[in-house]
């Protein structure tokens, strides 16, 4: 797979300052978060009910620590080493930051999901985020509560 940007795939033409592979995990959570919130949004407004408040609340729901952290377990037999090694290097990155509503446990491997996200992203894989994101939404929405 490239490690290389590729701007015929990315939402808008900047260029990070590094590969992705040499981006710090950190900056590639960042992007992460921004990218599946995106996907969030979009797909809540597919859906029938577009009330504000009922977004909102749903929204949450998806791109909550506890909720990413759920997710990334999910996926976890379902990634390539490659995806796991991002993975783990974003869950492993010491952010200084103290999480509000999670556990450090949950932040730090929402912070892994978000991490493969962004590399996702920065190596033009949008085909392989889909496939992650609709298996987000598809399991999210899907299990018991």
């Amino acid at each position: 797979m490239s490690g290389s940007f590729q701007p015929e795939s990315a939402w808008f033409p900047y260029e990070p300052s590094k590969q992705a592979r040499l981006l710090p995990p950190l900056v590639l959570a960042y992007a992460g978060d921004a990218i599946y919130e995106v996907a969030v949004r979009q797909y809540l407004i597919s859906l029938p009910n577009l009330r504000p408040n009922h977004l909102h609340r749903a929204a949450t729901g998806l791109v909550s620590a506890k909720a990413q952290s759920t997710i990334l377990a999910y996926l976890e037999p379902l990634l390539t080493e490659e995806e796991k090694d991002v993975a783990r290097q974003g869950r492993n990155a010491k952010s200084g930051t103290i999480p509000k509503n999670a556990d450090v446990l949950e932040y730090r491997h929402a912070t892994g999901f978000e991490c493969l996200i962004g590399y996702l992203y920065y190596t033009g894989q949008q085909a392989r985020i889909q496939e992650i994101v609709h298996s987000s939404f598809e399991y999210m929405m899907n299990r018991p509560k």
